[in-house]
């Protein structure tokens, strides 16, 4: 009986050092991360570094918030910020079928039809899963809408 407890109390040790192990080869995998790529660093009026228009890090591209600062309907703002947002992942060698998440930011909601519209079949026939608001106070720049996105390479 003693036996039995003493090589039950051995399995149990070894498997909480193997989990361990395994924790910290974790940890070192992580610690040895490919760096960060950025592109497009948007800076103030003191060259200060504000923002990236995209990072890349590994296999996976986050792009910034693109607006449309120009005069024009929802219909021509959420197509110009569309083919911003495929500049910058052709930039960062990605795609728009490539893309996984999309959020968008409308200046008001009633927009949200027509931007549906021109939003429909960019992505592909399978598009990203999308999350989409109306932002009190409006969209920074007079745009009527603003989308970031995240994609794998």
């Amino acid at each position: 009986m003693k036996e039995q407890r003493r090589s039950t109390l051995k399995k149990l040790f070894a498997s909480i050092a193997g989990i361990t192990g395994i924790g910290l080869a974790t940890k070192a995998k992580a610690d040895a991360a490919p760096e960060k790529e950025v592109f497009n660093v948007v800076r103030d009026d003191q060259d200060v570094p504000l923002f990236s228009g995209s990072t890349k890090f590994g296999n996976m591209v986050f792009v910034a918030g693109k607006g449309a600062h120009f005069d024009g309907d929802i219909t021509a703002h959420t197509k110009h910020v569309l083919d911003e947002i495929e500049k910058e992942l052709v930039k960062a060698g990605s795609s728009m079928q490539k893309v996984l998440k999309v959020s968008v930011f409308l200046h008001d909601l009633n927009d949200y039809k027509a931007m549906n519209e021109a939003y429909k079949g960019r992505f592909g026939n399978k598009p990203p899963v999308r999350t989409t608001v109306a932002v009190y106070g409006g969209v920074p720049g007079d745009s009527l809408v603003e989308m970031d996105c995240i994609a794998y390479i």
